[in-house]
């Protein structure tokens, strides 16, 4: 992804919320409901990508589609590695 002033203002933004209800706030007045359920579904595959669950199980655990989890595969990187790690200290 090309870096710009307004997406590092936004991520500037997340960086200030405190609290899973202030997600929750924010990313309700940015996104729409399937938006946020579409990255929510796409961070839940690459964690299970990242735990080598196969794809069978990821589709009935997520129902994602096999194209999507494919595609997630294709661009797990550094970030979703970082946040992993972050997450389970």
């Amino acid at each position: 992804m090309e870096k710009s002033k307004f997406i590092d203002q936004l991520f500037e933004a997340v960086l200030t919320l405190e609290s899973i209800d202030e997600c929750y706030e924010f990313f309700s007045d940015a996104c729409t409901p399937k938006e946020i359920q579409s990255i929510a579904q796409r961070f839940a595959v690459a964690k299970m990508l990242n735990e080598k669950y196969v794809y069978n199980d990821i589709v009935e655990a997520t129902g994602a589609s096999t194209a999507t989890i494919s595609r997630v595969s294709r661009s797990i990187n550094s970030g979703y590695a970082k946040a992993f790690s972050r997450l389970d200290k």
